[in-house]
């Protein structure tokens, strides 16, 4: 059961931006699995994608075909075309080329997103058979449908908006991910989609998507695997009747900055609380770190303990584990005798040992809430990180065992 996330929100809009979903009936028969996004004409596009060797075949292509003119995202569920080797990228290529016909834009002008099973062919014929439904079905208003279209084991679609005045022009900001498990994104998140009608100049837009996903995407953690799908798209239809942004400066950057970061924030989170069998959404704060790399190192080695997350998942304060982690995340020269932890506001560790403070009792009433902040001060500097993740409980060894059942 998703921690904390409810309904979709208002997804306003984006005008330029249009989304439609269709059933290729892939896994299902019936399921809506295939969703088709068009851009309008001069959209600048940008995307960050998983670092991850073993990529899938459309990740390839689309990180090929994004530095070129985008006019069609196509999505398929079901089937993550990835470790197919050249018949895989074939058909990946081969499914643009079909959308490109039946809309009369350059192959190039396509860009492939999969998710699903990892290792199998791809079902050409399905998802082509569904691609002329899904362009009657295109509309500004379709990104609820196309958020529950993208979706895989999550359990609830995910979607954040946001709106801001400039120079009495409103502006848009709406984006869509899913992920629920395979989730440590190291670049962005198992799929996103975010769009402005806002113009703004390619790398402007680059620079943009990169730092709104380091700030997001790239600070949660499910169970510390990389996909080989990662994939997260930001695009600017320049619709808005206002000025191109050029430079990373100005009132108007400033605003559009914050409303793609909100919306980063809001879905990424949304893979959190939404991750496979989690019972607690955990917020993992490192503070005081000599540089932001060893506050990564310390609040990564916290989030990917299986010792602390299924302590979580038993609502334990069992804070040995939490101090194990930390001293295992390879700072140089830690001295543990300045480190404080705390769950929540209360201290449960100070000066290399048990916090003189704590009771048991304090921790148990933490541990027992939904939502748990996970405090940890090295006292070696300035720097700060936050890392989000969840538990680990039984649920989730079920969901990943029957995965292909």
């Amino acid at each position: 059961m998703a921690v904390g996330l409810g309904p979709l929100p208002t997804l306003h809009p984006v005008p330029g931006f249009e989304l439609g979903i269709a059933s290729a009936g892939i896994k299902r028969p019936g399921r809506k699995d295939v969703v088709v996004m068009r851009c309008a004409e001069g959209s600048s596009v940008a995307g960050v994608f998983t670092l991850n060797a073993f990529c899938a075949a459309p990740v390839i292509l689309s990180k090929q075909r994004v530095q070129g003119t985008v006019r069609y995202l196509l999505t398929n569920t079901g089937n993550a075309n990835a470790g197919t080797g050249a018949p895989g990228l074939a058909a990946a290529e081969r499914t643009c080329a079909k959308l490109a016909e039946l809309t009369g834009v350059p192959a190039e002008s396509v860009l492939p997103f999969s998710t699903g099973v990892i290792g199998e062919p791809l079902p050409v014929e399905k998802i082509e058979g569904a691609l002329q439904a899904a362009l009657d079905n295109l509309s500004e208003n379709h990104w609820a449908e196309a958020a529950t279209g993208i979706m895989t084991t999550d359990t609830l679609p995910k979607g954040a908006s946001r709106q801001f005045q400039h120079e009495g022009v409103t502006v848009t900001v709406t984006g869509i991910s899913k992920g629920a498990g395979m989730i440590r994104p190291n670049m962005a998140t198992m799929l996103g989609y975010i769009a402005t009608d806002a113009r703004v100049a390619p790398a402007v837009l680059k620079d943009l998507m990169l730092d709104g996903a380091n700030k997001s995407f790239n600070r949660i953690t499910i169970d510390g695997d990389t996909s080989t799908n990662d994939c997260c798209m930001l695009i600017a239809t320049g619709k808005a009747n206002l000025p191109e942004v050029t430079e990373a400066s100005g009132a108007l950057f400033e605003a559009l900055k914050k409303a793609v970061f909100e919306v980063c924030m809001d879905v990424a989170q949304a893979i959190v609380r939404d991750g496979e069998g989690a019972t607690k959404f955990v917020t993992v704060q490192v503070n005081g770190g000599g540089n932001h790399q060893e506050c990564l190192d310390v609040g990564y080695a916290v989030a990917h303990s299986p010792l602390i997350k299924t302590a979580l998942f038993a609502s334990d304060p069992n804070w040995g584990r939490i101090l194990a982690a930390v001293g295992r995340a390879g700072v140089p020269e830690l001295d543990v005798s300045l480190i404080d932890v705390y769950l929540d506001n209360v201290c449960i560790a100070s000066k290399g040992g048990r916090s003189p403070s704590y009771t048991e009792a304090q921790g148990s009433a933490v541990m027992a809430q939904e939502e748990i902040t996970i405090r940890i001060e090295l006292g070696r500097g300035q720097c700060s990180e936050t890392i989000w993740t969840t538990d680990l409980s039984h649920e989730y060894v079920k969901i990943n065992a029957e995965y292909r059942t």
